[in-house]
């Protein structure tokens, strides 16, 4: 079973209220914009000449009771809507369109209403060609649930997430600062040695790398091998700004090497949460393009 078959059935969107009531302002907004001058959605009493309690919402307007603005909603973290994007987009998909919408409508709506929406996955489809680009067709299943608990609407919802057929290429990592103090640093790196600069006058260990020792004041150094082994020091975990080029959560750790010395990197193979300080940690490499590779330690495996 694939990663996308497990979604199967699977809730996404957990009940959740909309922000405003059924209310009379927005429904003369939506019947100005979409030109129905149907009298029952504005006018009480021609709405009770035709057997209604009152006024009544247009039934196309089900969806918009739940929606939100732009603004962040509190508790909306760690759904598994978000789960779901994610992978698609980690796929390639990062293109949307709506292909299809089929409502069922179980009453009508009326003035004081509060309408509540839950939304499960009904199925992900293989990976399809199409004009626009391989994708997957997403079918969620939509439903609208009064003050009550009652079902108003259901509502199959499909969509096409699909990969650009000109899609940009991926975003390189920020290019470091590199000059003759430290070329040799990220040059090792390249052939994947983690080196220390060490003083050729009195023996110390430094990073980062600079032209001149601040114990002695020698300008005379070599370097060291690394062991690759050490432990978190400090650490911080980055979410925004975000920048193409990396994967988020990003855990940017100050790693305390065994030989002495502390430099920045990150932390791979591990979720925000299991990292603590003192947490040992061993050398890995990240390979960021054929230009660029940089340590990065994951915890180390118990012997």
């Amino acid at each position: 079973m694939t990663a996308y078959e497990d979604f199967a059935g699977r809730e996404i969107v957990p009940p959740r209220e909309g922000p405003d009531p059924v209310n009379v302002p927005m429904i003369r907004h939506w019947a100005e914009a979409m030109g129905d001058r149907n009298p029952v959605y504005l006018h009480d009493d021609a709405a009770r000449a035709t057997g209604r309690p009152g006024i009544v919402a247009p039934a196309s307007m089900t969806q918009a009771w739940t929606m939100r603005g732009y603004a962040p909603a509190p508790g909306t973290g760690g759904t598994g809507a978000e789960e779901l994007n994610a992978l698609l987009e980690k796929d390639g998909f990062t293109s949307v369109v709506a292909t299809d919408s089929e409502f069922e409508f179980h009453r009508e709506l009326v003035v004081g209403d509060r309408v509540s929406v839950r939304e499960v996955v009904e199925s992900i489809s293989p990976e399809k060609s199409t004009a626009l680009g391989v994708g997957r067709f997403v079918t969620t299943v939509r439903t609208y649930t009064d003050q009550d608990g009652e079902v108003v609407a259901v509502q199959r919802w499909r969509l096409l997430r699909f990969r650009p057929e000109n899609q940009a290429p991926k975003a390189l990592r920020p290019r470091p600062a590199i000059n003759r103090d430290n070329a040799f640093w990220f040059e090792a790196a390249r052939e994947h040695r983690l080196v220390i600069q060490r003083c050729a006058g009195c023996g110390t260990l430094r990073h980062p790398p600079g032209p001149c020792c601040p114990h002695c004041g020698s300008f005379e150094w070599d370097t060291a091998e690394a062991s690759g082994r050490g432990q978190v020091y400090s650490f911080v975990v980055a979410h925004h700004p975000r920048h193409p080029a990396f994967e988020y959560p990003l855990i940017v750790a100050v790693v305390e090497l065994d030989e002495g010395t502390r430099l920045i990197t990150n932390l791979v193979g591990v979720e925000p949460g299991e990292v603590e300080i003192g947490m040992p940690v061993v050398l890995d490499w990240l390979d960021a393009d054929p230009d660029l590779s940089l340590p990065v330690f994951r915890p180390q495996e118990n012997d």
